[in-house]
């Protein structure tokens, strides 16, 4: 699990999940992490896309 266990290349996700844990509790935290995932695996789906990691400074890079 994510957040239970450290986990490289997840630290953007981890810490979204962690500031929902602390307004809404760990439970809610892990459901919604759930949900965020698999909202992006079926849209991935729909798309036909592949899962390209990258921050916003590499993608600003690429853009420019």
């Amino acid at each position: 699990m994510i957040l239970a266990k450290p986990v490289k290349g997840a630290t953007r996700l981890k810490s979204w999940a962690m500031r929902i844990a602390k307004r809404a509790g760990m439970k809610k935290a892990k459901v919604a992490l759930a949900r965020k995932l698999a909202v992006i695996l079926h849209r991935m789906w729909t798309d036909d896309t592949s899962f390209v990691f990258a921050t916003p400074k590499t993608l600003a890079a690429a853009a420019a």
